[in-house]
């Protein structure tokens, strides 16, 4: 059964260690993602970005999709099914189809309406039992479309959305979406603690988990990061996997273009690379 993330970020927070958010974007990822986190004992939340929700038909499709896994594969571990970046409409559809958790990404709004529609959101999510990100400055790089360089959210803005009620909150701290560029200055820790100063106990979301050199990583968690999202890095082991399949012509011998042969390889691969994340956050055998 699926479960709002609150319980397992107040863990991870109070444990020192972070929970992985794996954005999913069919069935292998989801079935990939949930078996290595029963095979390791890790929480884990899986992440739908509006364009993936689309994507797989809509939000019915992939609550129905999640559901049944769960029961199929007998998951026991603690799992989330979180909207990623969602607009106010998005946050509202998720919570009718069955999400248990969802994020309202009101970054580019202007503060004010940033405070009113998660005020909003904070009402309905409490009423349901579900958990709630928000976000303040946004997050840099490319996601769905949306380009920006690594902004620093201003501490005071996010005390004001952190008491408003939310789980849990992404603030900008220099981090970015998809690949890092070469000359990427760093995380700022300063920020981090400075939003930490003002946010007291809320868990602190990292996105932009793809490239950030584990040390920094690790500090991150330190300093009150509970949640972690990971996408880029899934797809691009997935692609290279894949890449190394057809490239060797397997798809060429006996059954091999079958696409349930097709796909293992990439979805062994994100295997590796969720475990290799769970390792690094420490959320292994918390569950």
């Amino acid at each position: 059964m699926l479960v709002s993330a609150k319980e397992m970020l107040e863990k991870a927070r109070d444990g020192h260690y972070a929970v992985g958010q794996f954005n999913i974007n069919n069935l292998e990822w989801t079935k990939a993602i949930l078996m290595t986190a029963e095979e390791l004992k890790s929480p884990v939340i899986l992440g739908v970005s509006e364009g993936a929700g689309k994507y797989m038909t809509g939000y019915k499709t992939v609550v129905g999709m999640v559901n049944g896994m769960l029961e199929e594969l007998k998951i026991t571990v603690p799992v989330a099914l979180h909207l990623d970046h969602g607009s106010y409409e998005g946050a509202l559809k998720c919570i009718e189809a069955g999400f248990s958790s969802v994020m309202f990404d009101g970054s580019h709004y202007p503060i004010e309406e940033n405070v009113e529609k998660t005020t909003e959101l904070v009402k309905i999510c409490a009423e349901k039992g579900l958990s709630l990100e928000a976000e303040v400055g946004s997050i840099g790089g490319e996601e769905d479309g949306v380009v920006g360089m690594g902004e620093v959210a201003d501490p005071a803005e996010c005390k004001r959305i952190a008491d408003l009620g939310v789980t849990m909150l992404a603030a900008g701290i220099g981090n970015i979406h998809g690949k890092y560029p070469e000359n990427w200055p760093g995380l700022r820790f300063d920020a981090l603690e400075a939003i930490k100063a003002q946010t007291g106990n809320m868990p602190l979301v990292l996105h932009g988990g793809t490239g950030i050199p584990e040390d920094m990583i690790k500090k991150a968690i330190d300093l009150g990061v509970a949640k972690i999202n990971v996408n880029t890095e899934c797809q691009l082991s997935f692609a290279a996997a894949t890449r190394e399949y057809i490239e060797a012509g397997k798809d060429l011998q006996g059954k091999g273009f079958d696409p349930r042969k097709l796909l293992a390889p990439g979805t062994e691969a994100i295997k590796a690379t969720v475990k290799e994340k769970m390792e690094l956050f420490g959320s292994i055998g918390k569950a």
